[in-house]
C-alpha cells in the first residue's frame, strides 16, 4: 500500500515535506521572469550608479528603443524596484531611480554582469567548441 501522505502531481510525488520548496521555486521563477529579461537588467544595473533621466538612462542602456525602455520602467516601478519623480519645470524633468528593494537587487545584478563580462570569452571558447564538435 501506498503512503498517502505523498501525492501525485505533475508527475512527481511530493511529500508535505516538499509544499515549501515548490512555493520558493514558484516564487523564484516569477521573479526571475519579471526581471530576468535583457533589458530589466541592463536598467537596474546602470540605475545602481545612480538617479538618471530617461533619455541618459536610453543612451547607457544602449539599444533598447524608447517604448521598450517606457515598458520596462513602468515594470519596475509597480513591481517596486524603481521610483519615478517628476520635476515641475519646463518642459517637466522625470528621473528614475532604484527604491531600497532596487538597490538590494542591484548587489547581484553587478555581480552577474561583471561575472559574464569576466567570462564571455571561456564561453565564447566554450560555444566554438562543442559547435565543432556538433558540426563533426
Amino acid at each position: 500500500m501506498r503512503d498517502r501522505s505523498s501525492e501525485l502531481q505533475g508527475g512527481t510525488f511530493l511529500k508535505s515535506g516538499h509544499l515549501h520548496a515548490t512555493e520558493d521555486c514558484r516564487a523564484v521563477s516569477e521573479i526571475l521572469q519579471r526581471i530576468g529579461d535583457k533589458w530589466s537588467l541592463l536598467v537596474v544595473r546602470r540605475l545602481g550608479d545612480g538617479p538618471m533621466r530617461f533619455n541618459e538612462l536610453r543612451a547607457a542602456v544602449g539599444g533598447i528603443s524608447q517604448k521598450m525602455l517606457t515598458v520596462t520602467l513602468r515594470t519596475l516601478e509597480r513591481d517596486g524596484f524603481v521610483t519615478r519623480t517628476v520635476f515641475p519645470t519646463i518642459p517637466p524633468r522625470v528621473d528614475y531611480e532604484l527604491t531600497d528593494l532596487g538597490r538590494e537587487l542591484e548587489i547581484p545584478v553587478r555581480g552577474l554582469a561583471e561575472w559574464a563580462i569576466a567570462n564571455s570569452g571561456r564561453i565564447n571558447e566554450a560555444r566554438a567548441r562543442f559547435d565543432t564538435a556538433a558540426a563533426a
